[in-house]
């Protein structure tokens, strides 16, 4: 909800802006006059050309600016993985509204076919200093929406591209973008850089290409980020599928996280950052014979890099780390349930939420509830985090009581079957994104409130 009412704010303002600066005799043209002539027609292609360039663009400012990871941002939208749905979707808009600004563009000739060149405005005046490179920006901008396309089918379409090279593919949208905003400079005409639309693009367009720059330069999260190094290394269980339980030490610099909470981490530098959920309460490690905090990331072999990633590791090795992001806590108001679902590898921010839980814990979780949490595992009796995950849950404190749903044995999680009808839950949802998609389409018609760890970032 959080991600359409941001894209339908954002969309509203730039509509609202470029309203506010139409000529005041627009509507009072018709579509074909009395001499044939569309007259109306044409003034309405151009305007519709100029919100949809405005859209596009505006969404790929957005899209920049997302791309910071700035907090200011996360805290509202409810996380970090929050901003790279939006980020997704503005991407997924931007794309539209390309298309549609690109057909608006060549159906012109659809029109003089129709009606012929009576009536057609000539070309309005752009900024001064840039009048000379109409041209240019047009071959540009066309060249660049191609671009765009292939760019956006490669991101949405997961197979075509392993991660690092899409990883260097799509720090190409940051070129782009430098190339939109030139297109938009030289094309906007003369009369909508008064404000208020004016000021709202300039804004736009000078912050989204300073964060553009900022991607080009690698700075991007540089704030955030901590050397670290591994402490330990060990492989849960003999299956291929296996998770990877790594423990890192941290520095002085580290600030410390919350339970619930992920960090992006870089073990090779040529392969770039990964998002991995922190998969310990803070403290609960305690430090190394160095006096390192100590922290544990819990890894899946789910993509090319992740399934080789064991034979790559060692303690002792280097890695960067960046964050902690998320605001995942797993409470909720004090008149609804509290119901929590894992499923695979989404175990681990909840064994991190149970940590906190424990008796002694170093950082006890505040106003914690009662909680009902339901396990979804592939086979109960291999699951090489379930033994853990009982003794956690039958600690805690407050209780937390496990339902385990053994997919092995048949026993398939149904989202009616969380409670019993008409009762109102917080619940929260951490795995893969069938179950997480049912969950969703469920709590639209009961009384439920789902908050959801998404990792989908591309």
């Amino acid at each position: 909800m959080r991600i359409k009412l941001a894209l339908a704010l954002w969309l509203l303002a730039l509509s609202a802006a470029w309203w506010a600066t139409l000529p005041p005799d627009l509507a009072l043209l018709p579509l074909i006059d009395a001499q044939g002539a569309a007259r109306g027609l044409w003034r309405l292609r151009d305007q519709a050309i100029v919100l949809s360039g405005l859209y596009s663009v505006g969404l790929m400012s957005l899209i920049m600016l997302l791309a910071l990871r700035l907090p200011l941002i996360e805290r509202p939208l409810g996380g970090m993985d929050q901003v790279y749905r939006l980020h997704k979707w503005a991407g997924i808009g931007a794309g539209l509204t390309a298309v549609l600004h690109w057909g608006l563009k060549e159906g012109g000739g659809l029109i003089k076919t129709l009606w012929g060149r009576a009536g057609k405005p000539p070309h309005e005046a752009v900024l001064p200093w840039l009048s000379d490179a109409r041209g240019l920006a047009k071959d540009l901008g066309e060249w660049g929406f191609y671009l765009l396309l292939v760019l956006l089918a490669v991101t949405l379409i997961h197979r075509l591209l392993a991660y690092r090279p899409w990883r260097v593919s799509h720090r190409a949208m940051a070129v782009l973008y430098l190339v939109f905003v030139f297109h938009t400079l030289a094309l906007l005409p003369l009369h909508f850089w008064a404000p208020p639309l004016g000021w709202l693009m300039g804004g736009l367009l000078a912050l989204g290409s300073l964060a553009a720059l900022a991607s080009l330069a690698g700075v991007i999260g540089l704030r955030r980020r901590h050397a670290a190094r591994i402490h330990s290394v060990q492989r849960l269980g003999t299956d291929a599928d296996a998770p990877l339980e790594v423990v890192c030490a941290l520095p002085p610099s580290w600030p410390g996280h919350r339970a619930g909470q992920f960090a992006f981490v870089r073990f090779e530098r040529a392969e770039g950052a990964h998002p991995f959920t922190i998969a310990s309460a803070p403290g609960a490690l305690g430090c190394d014979a160095d006096g390192a905090p100590l922290l544990r990331l819990v890894i899946k072999p789910l993509g090319d890099y992740t399934q080789v990633l064991h034979q790559r590791l060692r303690a002792g090795q280097a890695l960067d780390i960046e964050g902690p992001y998320g605001h995942f806590d797993g409470q909720g108001q004090a008149q609804r349930q509290q119901v929590w679902v894992a499923a695979g590898v989404g175990v681990t921010p909840f064994i991190a939420l149970l940590e906190a839980r424990q008796p002694g814990a170093p950082t006890p979780i505040e106003s914690a509830q009662p909680v009902h949490m339901h396990y979804c595992t592939r086979n109960a009796a291999r699951d090489p985090l379930l033994a853990r995950l009982r003794t956690l849950c039958a600690q805690a404190e407050p209780p937390v009581a496990l339902t385990v749903h053994d997919d092995a044995q048949g026993q398939r999680l149904r989202p009616q079957d969380l409670e019993p009808a008409g009762q109102a839950i917080d619940l929260w949802f951490c795995g893969p994104q069938g179950l997480g998609d049912a969950l969703d389409a469920h709590t639209r018609r009961a009384p439920w409130r789902l908050h959801r760890e998404s990792f989908a970032m591309r």
